[in-house]
């Protein structure tokens, strides 16, 4: 039995339309669909991890995290990178990603 596709996968494939903001051969950057902040991003390996606590190669979480700050400052001086890992962290799409929020006029409401 083989496994569905996660929804970001079936975005990477164009299968499912989305606000593309950034692509290189590793990454897909889209705005979320509902989004926390006025700026609400998504960096997403094409490369399938669950969650972020799988990626166990430095080089590779390193570029995660290097793309994810590329586009935050594409989009926004100032900037919050988050992740949710797990169920229980509010990882709702279970397919790595980290999320840029930005764009507030003050301060955001809360740390979360």
């Amino acid at each position: 039995m083989t496994a569905q596709p996660t929804l970001f996968q079936r975005i990477i494939a164009r299968e499912i339309p989305s606000d593309i903001v950034y692509e290189d051969d590793q990454y897909i950057a889209i705005r979320d669909i509902a989004p926390k902040a006025p700026i609400h991003l998504l960096v997403i390996p094409k490369h399938v991890t669950a969650r972020v606590d799988e990626i166990t190669d430095a080089a590779q979480m390193g570029e995660l995290w290097l793309t994810a700050v590329k586009v935050a400052q594409q989009h926004a001086a100032d900037y919050r990178l988050l992740v949710n890992c797990g169920k229980g962290g509010g990882q709702v799409v279970f397919h790595t990603h980290v999320h840029i929020l930005a764009g507030w006029e003050h301060r955001p409401d809360s740390d979360t």
